[in-house]
């Protein structure tokens, strides 16, 4: 079987959950037996992310507008690369590879995947040109695919105000690979990133209002003499909200407990998750956090928001689901605080059950299970 997966990134430190799910998955495939390319373009590829693929082709145009992730390209060249392929899978949904990557598989017939990834509400930035692109090209994109993924039930209305019934989408979660977050040294990762000795509240993502930082900093801020052991770490690339966030900061007089460390992957990461005492995710929207998975692998439990599209955390015990609010956060992170032998038995509960139900081996082998189920459904039409 030979596999495209398409995405505008593939690196996880501009292109955050959508690029990091489509290097797992297409590396896990590969190791399953499945030929697989990423298309994608070269902004943030480095040579170590590329073999750190494995037996993954990567076909990486050259991007010419880092807004909008728009290729150097040569239409036979794409051509020649869908025509090779068996089935394409599109994700994430805003994106001129998508449209592009489309119009080239319905012209050949080909079989094709979309998995939005809880990208199909028209939310955030630019709303007046994801509107003009669904007009264009993006409802079609939808309506039209072969397969439609979502990630979490919580997607289903989404497809649903596309015209997509939920009984025509497979529900595949986000996976992790519990083998990158072995490693820990809570020193080294406090002298390397220049952290007191004060407890670790952790956010990782971008600094972007969709992953609603500001509402954990405000939250956290507001309880400053409740938890005065605490301090809180943002690891991640700044979006447009450095700036408000920093003042912010400054206004509370929290410079000395509020510590901005930049994007973090590879080990530092595990030494991030390891070292923290729970990881919030405070998400105004999200269709299944992948943080939280990672974060549950180094058995750290996680205080999420309504909209992460992962409320199973709260019934296994692995952690608390609030409301996306500041007074949502704040009465979480005041019940968690508040039973530090709770938190740990909450990490290792999430651990478990973030083991025992979302690895990328299991997720590729559902994959695999849909692909053969698309062709096979293809062959005979």
């Amino acid at each position: 079987m030979r596999v495209l997966n398409v995405n505008s990134s593939i690196d996880s430190h501009k292109g955050g959950g959508m690029a990091e799910r489509t290097f797992q998955i297409s590396r896990f495939l590969a190791r399953a037996g499945v030929e697989c390319t990423i298309l994608t373009t070269d902004m943030g590829l480095t040579p170590e992310r590329v073999r750190a693929l494995g037996n993954v082709d990567v076909i990486a145009l050259p991007c010419l507008n880092h807004r909008f992730y728009l290729p150097k390209f040569s239409y036979a060249g794409l051509r020649e690369l869908v025509e090779r392929a068996d089935i394409v899978h599109l994700m994430g949904h805003w994106t001129f590879f998508n449209a592009l990557a489309y119009q080239i598989v319905r012209s050949l017939g080909k079989a094709y995947a979309v998995c939005p990834a809880g990208a199909l509400p028209v939310f955030g930035r630019s709303k007046m040109i994801k509107m003009m692109y669904n007009q264009l090209v993006g409802k079609r994109i939808i309506r039209n695919a072969d397969c439609h993924i979502a990630i979490t039930r919580g997607e289903l209305p989404a497809f649903l105000s596309y015209g997509v019934d939920s009984d025509r989408v497979s529900v595949i979660p986000n996976g992790i690979n519990p083998d990158d977050f072995l490693v820990r040294d809570d020193t080294e990762f406090r002298r390397k990133f220049g952290l007191s000795e004060k407890l670790i509240m952790l956010y990782i993502g971008r600094l972007n209002r969709i992953k609603g930082p500001d509402l954990l900093l405000r939250a956290f801020c507001s309880l400053k003499d409740e938890l005065p052991e605490y301090q809180l770490v943002f690891a991640g690339p700044d979006e447009g909200m450095m700036a408000e966030l920093k003042k912010l900061v400054a206004l509370s007089d929290m410079e000395d407990r509020v510590r901005f460390i930049g994007h973090i992957g590879g080990e530092d990461k595990s030494l991030a998750y390891h070292a923290a005492e729970l990881l919030v995710v405070p998400s105004r929207q999200e269709a299944m956090s992948i943080v939280a998975l990672e974060s549950g692998a180094a058995g750290t439990p996680v205080l999420i928001t309504d909209q992460c599209g992962f409320d199973e955390i709260a019934t296994v015990g692995g952690g608390r689901v609030v409301p996306a609010t500041v007074d949502g956060l704040k009465e979480g992170l005041i019940l968690m605080m508040a039973d530090c032998d709770g938190m740990r038995t909450m990490g290792a509960k999430l651990k478990q059950f973030v083991e025992e139900n979302f690895t990328w081996n299991l997720v590729a082998a559902e994959y695999i299970h849909l692909y053969r189920r698309i062709l096979y459904k293809k062959s005979v039409t």
